[in-house]
């Protein structure tokens, strides 16, 4: 699991089909004092998420097939939590 804020949207024309309905962020690493800390991902958002949001993302890749409902997802980040603060 990692910290990350929420940096846009992603708009996809062709996608796999277990994406289909389902929303996808970019999201950026972020350390506990907010600092970027690596590449952005794009995660899939059953949260809904805001711009700017800084939220919990796992990468546990068969909690998020379990989710969309395909064991031959190529899905992989999922937003599980959106934070109210850190401390």
């Amino acid at each position: 699991m990692l910290l990350a804020r929420i940096e846009g949207s992603l708009t996809s024309t062709r996608k796999h089909p277990s994406y289909l309905g389902w929303r996808l962020l970019i999201c950026q690493p972020v350390d506990g004092a907010g600092v970027p800390n690596g590449a952005p991902r794009a995660a899939i958002d059953p949260c809904g998420a805001a711009l700017h949001q800084t939220v919990i993302v796992s990468s546990d890749g068969a909690a998020a097939r379990l989710a969309v409902k395909d064991p031959l997802s190529p899905v992989r980040d999922m937003i599980v939590a959106i934070m109210d603060e850190t401390r």
